[in-house]
């Protein structure tokens, strides 16, 4: 992409209704506009941003066998009211009634919509495991929206839900949609610490939230300091073994993590003084088991090996998409503005022309955009007459992770300046070499 073509409306000006780094950056980098309370237009560097960390998200799912499909935002009350939800929901449920009378409401979660298509089509435990997910919009009428896209009313989710014959499945299952979320955050260059939550509303005794570590974070968070030194890395699991699904449940919550709704005193007073630790957390996701709940109110059985109808146990796990790319920009941002991790950085590299117009700068920046392209990576071309000064400023702010520079000083001598966005370092090469080193940093991702 030419930003000359490009839709990129950046802000000068802090706007004054932003609170936090990444509501302020993502309205001054043009990701994103208020269109009421809690509720965003998703311009077109933040809907790329938001697209890849969905990428991965499904990435991970499909590659622990779980099945994606769709279901609608809108939904019948009567499902919600079967469940016994619709009264117990609250205030944030929006409730709405069609032209016909009938009442609906605007999908906050989807247990009610995944049981009923779950009973409607499986009768046999031999149709068992199976998980199915979706990644859809929600709503959930906030008192209080804040925070930009952190505490929204709409928001993009991953929802998924687990469907087993017993308790000890559905908590292999518990366990495996943890593994693809350590997997998930790391991904995206972010430390996810899975903590003892609160199961709120959605019910069940079993139950993890994932939280980032941010000074912005809603949630206070106890934790032992051991567990910021664990890594799930490149290793390869089965995620059909229990033993290992179970292993890594155990490394990463044997040591002590809750948020203040779960916090028990005396078992962290248990941790050697050195490592107790107390923070704010942003929540990215959790993952519940409730067991029958779901499946007993709305009759969602198979026929067991005995013949005789038994009741499923569900667990349901989700991911905030779209609050992810605030918590992303929160733990990766400075004075300057956003510093992308590669994982999900919206262009892979940002080419930067210091005298547009020049002859041979013109052909060196149209030559890199060439090579970064044919070898599959999407790089952003400031090729717009605005002074270097302002390019600079612009490319830090959008945060791409890499910048190449190129103008006639550097080219009479053969090079141009890679820089990355990260350090702040700066190193000269030919344009081969920096073709060649932007694609290995990407390859593989």
């Amino acid at each position: 992409m030419r930003l000359s073509r490009y839709f990129l409306p950046v802000l000068k000006e802090t706007p004054a209704e932003a609170q936090i780094a990444s509501h302020r950056l993502m309205l001054r980098a043009g990701m994103v506009r208020q269109q009421s309370a809690g509720i965003y237009s998703w311009l077109p560097l933040g809907l790329k941003v938001l697209r890849n960390v969905e990428r991965i998200v499904h990435e991970e799912q499909q590659r622990a066998g779980h099945i994606p499909l769709l279901m609608p935002t809108l939904q019948s009350a009567d499902l919600w009211k079967e469940s016994g939800r619709y009264d117990a929901y609250g205030e944030e449920l929006l409730r709405l009634t069609d032209r016909h009378g009938r009442d609906m409401l605007y999908s906050p979660t989807a247990e009610e919509l995944f049981t009923d298509v779950f009973r409607s089509y499986v009768k046999s435990y031999k149709d068992l495991p199976l998980t199915l997910y979706q990644i859809q919009w929600k709503f959930r009428d906030e008192i209080r929206p804040r925070f930009g896209v952190m505490r929204g009313r709409e928001f993009l989710m991953k929802d998924g839900y687990t469907f087993d014959l017993t308790k000890e499945d559905a908590l292999h299952a518990y366990n495996r949609h943890l593994v693809t979320y350590l997997r998930t955050y790391e991904r995206m260059g972010l430390q996810a610490i899975p903590m003892r939550a609160d199961s709120g509303p959605i019910g069940g005794d079993d139950t993890h939230e994932f939280l980032v570590l941010a000074d912005t974070g809603e949630s206070e968070v106890f934790y032992d300091s051991e567990i910021t030194d664990l890594s799930f890395g490149d290793r390869e699991i089965d995620y059909d073994s229990v033993e290992q699904c179970q292993a890594v449940l155990e490394e990463f919550t044997s040591r002590y993590a809750r948020t203040d709704e779960t916090h028990d005193a005396a078992l962290f007073e248990q941790v050697p003084e050195a490592r107790r630790r107390v923070a704010r957390g942003i929540e990215v996701g959790q993952i519940f088991y409730f067991g029958t709940k779901y499946s007993e109110a709305m009759g969602a059985t198979v026929q067991g090996p005995d013949g005789k109808p038994v009741p499923v146990h569900m667990g349901s796990h989700g991911i905030g998409v779209s609050r992810l790319v605030g918590a992303l920009i929160e733990a990766n941002h400075d004075d300057r503005g956003i510093i992308w991790p590669e994982g999900v950085t919206p262009f892979h590299v940002g080419i930067v022309n210091l005298k547009q117009g020049d002859a041979e700068a013109d052909a060196a920046c149209d030559s890199l955009y060439a090579s970064f392209a044919a070898l599959g990576l999407d790089p952003l071309y400031d090729d717009t007459s605005e002074r270097a000064g302002g390019k600079f400023a612009t490319m830090d702010l959008i945060g791409l992770p890499w910048r190449v520079t190129v103008g006639p000083r550097g080219l009479k001598n053969g090079v141009v300046e890679v820089t990355s966005r990260r350090t702040g370092e700066s190193e000269e090469m030919t344009p081969e070499m920096a073709v060649e080193k932007i694609a290995g940093i990407y390859a593989g991702r």
